[in-house]
């Protein structure tokens, strides 16, 4: 490839791509509201996620297009807050789908990282891309929103993939670093009753995923981005301590979980809603998986 564009990207799995992608690619460049800068191949490009202006210009002739942008969900669901998970994914994903119609030789593909969180909690079926079901709520109407601006916008020339992204496990970003800093204070015990379900996928299968996507021309549509065996809040804690040595770990009861939540300023939703979600189209289409049992995924993270 010559050139991919990494539309908010400058967060952890835009990092995690840009690494991955180093040294694949001619030219990596990250949209962020942050400031233009230029590192080897790697070049930050300032956008608002908001407007068209000059950064439109970089995508012309480019690729590959993925679009990560989205205030972290990391935060308590407050209306401004609520507004700005919205309106942050809506609004990014509509101003890209009309800068590509305009351009003359847009990216041959458009992959949008959307979240596995649009299907209902669920501790008793998996929820595959076929008979999954969706469920009800904030977080649901949010990925709701998010997949109908990406699918309206029907591009010549353009193959899109939606990919609804699980826990990803890496060593430098998302909860897994406060997971295992838990652990390794003895409180990585197992949160709330421990038996809602965690999907979850290697940092670097989530890479290798996107690069596929773009190499095989008949992938196309919605795809779950996780690895092909969820487990228990419980196991994923045991996991943890076992891969780092550590016998013991205090438990946080549901309540605690509450009470904490609200004082870091966050949702007690993300680590106590089940998500027991499966790859059944990656399987079938296949894709292989080099991370696909949480032990060996761990063992990587921790002593890799």
């Amino acid at each position: 490839m010559n050139r991919i564009i990494l539309a908010g990207g400058s967060g952890y799995l835009g990092m995690v791509l840009a690494e991955y992608y180093k040294d694949k690619v001619t030219e990596i460049i990250i949209l962020t509201r942050g400031k233009n800068d230029w590192k080897d191949n790697i070049r930050w490009v300032h956008w608002d996620g908001q407007h068209v202006s000059v950064w439109s210009e970089w995508l012309e002739g480019s690729d590959l297009l993925v679009n990560l942008t989205g205030k972290n969900v990391n935060c308590r669901y407050t209306e401004e807050n609520k507004n700005e998970i919205i309106s942050s994914r809506v609004n990014a994903t509509n101003v890209l789908g009309e800068v590509l119609l305009k351009l003359k030789n847009p990216p041959k593909v458009w992959i949008q990282c959307v979240s596995s969180t649009i299907y209902r909690d669920s501790r008793d079926k998996y929820m595959d891309e076929f008979s999954g079901e969706l469920g009800e709520g904030f977080s649901v109407n949010v990925c709701e929103q998010w997949e109908e601006a990406f699918e309206k916008h029907e591009i010549p020339g353009v193959r899109k993939v939606a990919l609804r992204i699980s826990f990803v496990l890496g060593r430098n970003g998302g909860a897994f670093p406060t997971l295992h800093n838990l652990a390794r204070l003895g409180l990585g015990g197992k949160q709330g009753d421990g038996q809602q379900y965690v999907s979850w996928i290697h940092e670097k299968d989530f890479a290798r995923i996107v690069q596929w996507g773009y190499e095989n021309e008949k992938i196309k549509g919605v795809y779950n981005c996780t690895a092909p065996n969820p487990v228990t809040n419980e196991v994923m804690m045991f996991g943890i301590r076992k891969v780092a040595g550590i016998p013991v770990g205090l438990p946080s009861p549901e309540c605690l979980i509450k009470v904490g939540a609200f004082l870091i300023g966050t949702e007690p939703e993300l680590a106590l809603k089940s998500r027991k979600v499966v790859p059944a189209k990656l399987l079938n289409e296949g894709f292989r998986f080099e991370y696909n049992q949480i032990d060996v995924a761990l063992a990587d993270l921790i002593n890799g």
